[in-house]
């Protein structure tokens, strides 16, 4: 790192979320001492792996007490927030509980993350904030347009934080395309996660709508572009906000990815067929990445096909127990479940 020392402590909000649980053992694998700032509402197992590490604290707390807050970030480096209601329909679920957690709990993080000393904050934003759009590859100078409160809030926090940008403290936003695969927190609730799941244990495919462009990236490169953003040097992220996606796919040719990999790997299962039903989810974007590979050389490495084949190894090894029926892979249902106010 130019300039600067080494982060070595790091808190990651949601830590024990989709992401953070993939994210969190690899830090702890690069030398880094993590906190873990969760509610931990999808188990307390979810770090399990890695629960004896020395170099892990896990806080269950919640991101809107300010004096946990505090406490939580005192002597740490770095931020990476990934914690936030997370999805339109759990957003939904209650919108002003959402907000509270996604948007007015935002500038007090930043505020005392700067204050504490932190000198690095990663920020994951989504790639949905662009809504519809009809260009051919969208860039990170396109008109956000976010369809959703979840969409709305996300984009809200980004000049919050990009307006702290100093030299002591170092600012990146990430819009992450939708992340797919396996994590010990698994989320079912995701396109080619839901897709794979139906296709493998109910024997068939069903496409809402199918033509709306849908980029993803896979979970494990997301979580090594989280440790690259820990360690390039201050100057070349400072202020920066970058697109972070791999293939940009229509959701009907990722059904077909999907039932391809299915016979491939598992042809006992026979035909898969795909029904195609309409849907009022019309987002649709194809995000350029082309920004991070040109500025960090940042490409991801694992596709679509890894993703369903880690998942389809997943299922196979009982990973993944009653994916059809446990509550704790669907958010929404988890949500309703905790009755978190």
């Amino acid at each position: 790192m130019s300039g600067e020392e080494r982060c070595k402590q790091v808190l990651v909000t949601g830590g024990a979320g989709y992401v953070g649980a993939v994210l969190v053992p690899k830090l702890l694998r690069r030398g880094y001492a993590v906190r873990v700032l969760d509610l931990y509402l999808f188990g307390d197992h979810v770090l399990d792996e890695v629960r004896a590490h020395r170099g892990l604290l896990q806080i269950k707390g919640d991101l809107r007490d300010r004096k946990l807050l505090k406490s939580a970030i005192s002597g740490c480096d770095a931020v990476i927030h990934l914690a936030c209601i997370s999805n339109d329909p759990s957003f939904e679920l209650d919108p002003e509980l959402g907000r509270s957690i996604n948007y007015d709990a935002f500038p007090p993080l930043v505020k005392i993350s700067k204050e504490s000393g932190v000198r690095r904050f990663i920020y994951a934003s989504t790639s949905s904030v662009y809504g519809v759009s009809e260009a051919g590859n969208v860039t990170e100078d396109h008109p956000l347009a976010p369809m959703t409160d979840y969409s709305k809030y996300k984009a809200l926090c980004e000049p919050i934080l990009l307006s702290e940008q100093s030299p002591d403290f170092t600012a990146v936003v990430i819009r992450p395309a939708t992340v797919c695969g396996y994590s010990p927190r698994q989320r079912l609730d995701l396109t080619v996660n839901i897709l794979t799941n139906h296709a493998f244990h109910s024997g068939g495919i069903k496409v809402y709508g199918g033509k709306q462009m849908r980029p993803n990236i896979h979970m494990d490169d997301i979580t090594n572009l989280y440790m690259k953003l820990l360690e390039v040097p201050a100057e070349q992220i400072a202020g920066k906000i970058y697109n972070a996606g791999y293939q940009n796919q229509t959701v009907n040719e990722l059904a077909e990815i999907v039932r391809t990999v299915i016979a491939r790997e598992a042809p006992d299962h026979g035909e898969i067929p795909i029904e195609v039903t309409s849907t009022d989810d019309m987002r649709s974007y194809h995000i350029s990445s082309e920004k991070i590979l040109g500025e960090l050389g940042y490409a991801p490495e694992r596709n679509i096909e890894d993703a369903v084949s880690d998942l389809l190894d997943a299922f196979r090894k009982g990973r993944i127990p009653n994916p059809m029926t446990d509550a704790r892979y669907y958010n929404i249902k988890t949500m309703q479940a905790a009755g978190l106010k």
